[in-house]
């Protein structure tokens, strides 16, 4: 048998896994504001020679999908957002950085709904977790699900391109449709809207409690 036959052989579709192949090594290239560049020497098979990879260190974030409405007619929030490297401006949902050491994922995303669009939620679930790019970054993102929302006293100030954002209440099944269209691109909430349409589809039961471990 082959390698990859024996490899095939012993895989099972039973979830993603943790795995390790050995570094011959290791170089940090560059720091950015945010994100780091790196390369690596990995020898994916024994007495093989190593392969060259370079990839983006980032520190994760997370994303919140807002949501509120009678069942079957449920509305989620949406913010309009310039982004740059892309040149234009996108239909996202709240979202930030996990830049604060320490911090809880749930009040990372509460902090984010707040400074963002001046909400709060008294119940929160996990809908997915993903790799943006594993090709080429080791950024994880996790999305909730928000809701029993209510609105804060206060206005958080906000600068640089979030000084621009608007939002929008829009309803679950339009956003949908909007993805399918071809009108919705930042990946969190086309993500996140799916995700929660689905989950509404199976009567909540698939949500994970907002503590479930996350593999990042």
């Amino acid at each position: 048998m082959t390698l990859r036959e024996v490899a095939a052989s012993q895989a099972k579709a039973e979830g993603d896994t943790p795995a390790q192949f050995e570094v011959i090594e290791h170089r940090h290239l560059w720091d950015g504001r945010v994100i780091g560049l790196e390369e690596d020497e990995v020898r994916l098979i024994e007495d093989a020679e190593p392969v060259l990879r370079q990839y983006t260190t980032h520190p994760g974030a997370v994303a919140v999908v807002a949501l509120r409405g009678e069942a079957g007619n449920e509305e989620v929030l949406l913010e309009r957002q310039y982004r740059h490297p892309v040149r234009a401006n996108l239909w996202e949902i709240p979202a930030g950085l996990l830049d604060i050491e320490g911090e809880d994922y749930v009040c990372a995303a509460q902090r984010e709904l707040a400074e963002e669009v001046d909400l709060q939620a008294n119940q929160w679930d996990v809908l997915v977790d993903y790799f943006t790019s594993p090709g080429g970054s080791v950024e994880s993102l996790r999305i909730f699900l928000a809701r029993d929302l209510v609105e804060l006293d206060q206005e958080f100030e906000r600068l640089d391109e979030e000084a621009l954002m608007v939002s929008s209440w829009v309803k679950l099944d339009d956003a949908v449709d909007m993805i399918f269209a071809g009108k919705l691109h930042n990946p969190s909430a086309v993500t996140g809207i799916l995700a929660t349409w689905n989950a509404r589809a199976r009567g909540w039961k698939n949500l994970r409690p907002a503590d479930s471990p996350w593999m990042r």
